[in-house]
């Protein structure tokens, strides 16, 4: 009976040993896997917080604005004199405030 009680008390006690040494296997585990979640985190932060160098960008002088058209003699020949300044308008060679002058010397005259 002696016998008995010292292996229950045996058992119970690497039992209890068992359970202690696994939950702090788990425990240090989880405190690993914790540890790298927020090296990551931070990682993470500091590369969005990291200052971002400035780009130059170079910007072509406008060019000098189209010649005023000659007359118009006919009245295809305004047409095609109108369509020729919507291009240079539509390719950014002439403003808005150019394209509108030529287009009204187009048609004063």
């Amino acid at each position: 009976m002696l016998r008995m009680r010292r292996r229950r008390i045996v058992g119970a006690a690497v039992g209890t040993a068992v359970v202690v040494g696994t939950a702090g296997a788990v425990r240090h585990h989880q405190d690993q896997k914790y540890a790298q979640q927020d090296a990551a985190q931070q990682a993470q932060y500091a590369q969005q917080a990291a200052p971002v160098e400035p780009q130059v960008v170079y910007v072509e002088a406008p060019a000098a604005p189209a010649p005023a058209p000659a007359p118009a003699a006919a009245g295809s020949d305004l047409t095609s004199q109108l369509q020729q300044l919507s291009q240079l308008h539509n390719a950014g060679v002439l403003s808005d405030a150019e394209f509108a002058a030529a287009k009204q010397k187009l048609l004063a005259g």
